[in-house]
C-alpha cells in the first residue's frame, strides 16, 4: 500500500547550484530543494561537468524571482 501511496505523492523538486570562487569560476555543484547555506553559491538551470574550474556562463544562471507582494485587503464595514 505504502508504494502505491509514493507514486502519486508530490516529490520535492530539486534545483541545481553552483558554487564560484571569487573569480566567477565553478568550484562544486549541488542539487538540493532549498539554497546551500554559505556564500558563493548560485542557482543555476542544469549542471554540465565541463563547467568545472572553468567560468561560469551567464546564460547557465536562473534569474531570481522576486516575491510578489501581497495586495492589501480592503476592510469593509
Amino acid at each position: 500500500m505504502r508504494f502505491l501511496i509514493s507514486l502519486f505523492a508530490p516529490r520535492p523538486l530539486h534545483r541545481c547550484f553552483a558554487l564560484l570562487d571569487r573569480q566567477g569560476r565553478c568550484q562544486a555543484f549541488k542539487q538540493c530543494s532549498l539554497q546551500p547555506m554559505g556564500d558563493g553559491w548560485v542557482e543555476i538551470d542544469e549542471i554540465r561537468l565541463n563547467w568545472l574550474h572553468q567560468p561560469l556562463p551567464q546564460s547557465a544562471r536562473v534569474i531570481q524571482r522576486q516575491p510578489r507582494a501581497r495586495a492589501p485587503r480592503m476592510l469593509t464595514t
